[in-house]
């Protein structure tokens, strides 16, 4: 079995498995985020949704037991794999009294990596679905996307009537606009700041990588974004929100789907932080890419992983890409 330390993690059944990763589930309601105790959780395979692994139930926290899954090597998701999938995926199906049940598809397990898991309920009155349904798509390091389209690091700001925050602000909250910008079909969703730098970070990296590497690009995640917030990029051309969940345009973000619990603690600790140059009061939109599939002029994910195994620091990586006048 792994080594990973499940911290008194309680497995219902036996899983015969030689590597494993863990999973814990946090179900709070839509209104006002209040835990929601004595929820049943049922955990599958995404491949065998009828067949159920275990299941749990929340407490008062609205959490349930940190659990062990079946997960594929650890070395998988250390070297790029196009056809072997370095996670496993999980079906897990929430129900409470009151409120609409939830299923989450996909929910992805890496080898000796802790999983968090959000889900939120909508209570009863306030719907008349039946289930609701949470999508998570595959990783975009295993999965093809559209690439980035090149934009400028540094964004003109002389154009008349443009609106610019007068200095760097960490909001709240942002606005994600969940498909390219010209798709009114898509909808908005109000984000914690933290909370959507944690989700686009597990969506772009493996957790699995040196901590420099996991910091190198969050830097770059959260210098892109504020970038959008400061120039109010998408504002100024007319839309509603701040950023895009495109890969084209923006960064992949997916509703609903899970978080890595070092990416977690690493976001709450340098989510304030973000990359610029000497002269320049904006952030960096700082532009990257896998570095394998698809090249870019700015930072390559795999390649900063590379250097983290090198001991490289966080800011060596960042400056082998974007050059030495770069700082944090």
């Amino acid at each position: 079995m792994s080594d990973f330390n499940l911290h008194a993690a309680q497995t219902p059944q036996p899983i015969d498995s030689q590597y494993a990763g863990a999973l814990k589930i946090s179900v709070v309601s839509v209104i006002g985020l209040i835990p929601v105790e004595n929820a049943t959780v049922v955990i599958s395979y995404t491949g065998d949704p009828d067949a159920p692994l275990m299941t749990l139930t929340t407490d008062s926290s609205g959490q349930t037991p940190i659990v062990e899954l079946p997960a594929p090597a650890l070395a998988l998701s250390l070297e790029p794999s196009p056809s072997e999938q370095p996670y496993s995926e999980y079906n897990i199906s929430v129900t409470a009294k009151g409120y609409e049940p939830v299923l989450v598809t996909g929910s992805e397990i890496l080898a000796d990596e802790l999983s968090l898991q959000p889900i939120r309920m909508n209570p009863l009155e306030m719907t008349e679905e039946e289930e609701k349904i949470v999508v998570i798509p595959a990783h975009t390091l295993f999965e093809e996307y559209p690439p980035k389209i090149p934009e400028d690091e540094i964004k003109p700001m002389a154009e008349t009537g443009e609106i610019v925050l007068s200095r760097v602000v960490i909001p709240e909250y942002i606005i994600v606009h969940d498909g390219v910008p010209s798709d009114s079909t898509a909808p908005n969703y109000w984000v914690r700041y933290k909370d959507y730098i944690k989700n686009v970070a597990s969506c772009e990296i493996y957790s699995t990588w040196p901590e420099s590497s996991l910091y190198a690009n969050i830097l770059a995640i959260l210098s892109f974004t504020l970038n959008r917030v400061y120039t109010e990029w998408y504002r100024n051309q007319g839309y509603d929100f701040t950023i895009t969940s495109s890969t084209a345009y923006d960064q992949k973000w997916v509703y609903g789907r899970n978080i890595y619990e070092n990416i977690d603690v690493l976001v709450d600790t340098i989510f304030a932080n973000y990359l610029s140059r000497p002269g320049v009061r904006q952030p960096i939109l700082t532009s990257y890419c896998d570095g394998q599939r698809v090249t870019c002029a700015g930072l390559s994910q795999w390649g900063s992983k590379y250097l983290g195994d090198e001991g490289y620091s966080a800011i060596e990586i960042i400056r082998y890409y974007f050059g030495n006048d770069m700082y944090i």
